[in-house]
């Protein structure tokens, strides 16, 4: 498994931006497709984590959950061993603890397809 600590996070007000950042360690990470997941305030931890965005080993493919399309840019620096979150033009409904996830196989939009979770890092968009 990769390790994956995330950063970033705080709080913004409504249109204001944020990057989040995910740094892997442990093994090959370029090996690895990548996902950012959210969990929204009140919810039980581990579950109920949303697909928001997800990017090829290589780059070059990505995808997004249809809420964060046009204002999220996910990408990927294979050797820094980091992946990004541009969040543009954030909403209060933006408002979530943001984990980064990596899996080898599966589907981009499962959480059960990724096989490593970051701790999480508290995006708070206020109105």
């Amino acid at each position: 498994q990769v390790q994956l600590v995330e950063s970033g996070g705080g709080l913004v007000q409504a249109g204001g931006s944020l990057r989040l950042s995910c740094a892997a360690s442990g093994r090959t990470f370029s090996n690895y497709h990548m996902g950012w997941f959210r969990q929204a305030p009140g919810k039980e931890p581990g579950k109920e984590r949303l697909f928001v965005a997800a990017i090829s080993w290589i780059g070059g493919i990505t995808y997004y959950a249809d809420s964060v399309k046009g204002r999220f840019t996910i990408s990927r620096d294979n050797a820094k061993n980091t992946v990004y979150l541009q969040m543009n033009s954030l909403k209060p409904e933006d408002t979530a603890v943001y984990y980064c996830a990596a899996r080898l196989g599966g589907i981009y939009y499962k959480s059960s397809s990724y096989d490593s979770w970051g701790q999480g890092t508290q995006v708070t968009v206020s109105s």
